[in-house]
């Protein structure tokens, strides 16, 4: 019998296993990637957080990203290898509480399926190193319709050179 309290601890262990990557498997994990590091070299180069994000697929907290104010000129960039993958031109308010893009730069990123937490997605992932971007869907704005909601923690910002 589905009540309040069953309903309510369902949906808090399902967001606490997107938020620690509990409930994913690696889409890249078959891909070849031209920057690769071992496991423990990963957890090395990046804060837990990124490594959560970027290497188990984890998601971030929305509303909690420095990058989803960043209204600068330049790149937002891919915090494990530092590939710049959007241009802040295509960067929109979505309202989502992550950033948030209408297209990549080109050949910058690669999607695949995503069938994990009982949703069907498709997965954003940086197509250098491999890493867990995010996901894209359906309802963005003009040109493109889409919208690339990206976790802020698996990306860099590089402002532009005045």
């Amino acid at each position: 019998m589905l009540n309040r309290r069953l309903l309510l601890v369902t949906a808090g262990l399902g967001a606490l296993g997107l938020r620690f990557g509990l409930c994913t498997q690696s889409a890249s994990a078959a891909e070849t990637f031209a920057v690769t590091h071992t496991d423990e070299q990963w957890q090395k180069l990046l804060t837990a957080d990124q490594y959560s994000v970027l290497r188990k697929e984890g998601t971030e907290y929305p509303f909690s990203s420095p990058l989803l104010n960043e209204h600068g000129t330049g790149n937002f960039a891919c915090a494990g290898c530092n590939q710049d993958a959007f241009s802040s031109t295509t960067k929109f308010e979505s309202g989502t509480g992550w950033p948030s893009f209408w297209a990549p730069l080109d050949g910058a990123v690669a999607t695949s399926g995503d069938a994990s937490a009982g949703m069907v997605r498709t997965e954003v992932h940086c197509s250098r190193c491999g890493g867990h971007l995010g996901h894209v869907f359906d309802d963005g704005p003009k040109p493109t319709g889409l919208r690339y909601c990206m976790n802020g923690v698996a990306m860099k910002f590089h402002r532009a050179s005045a």
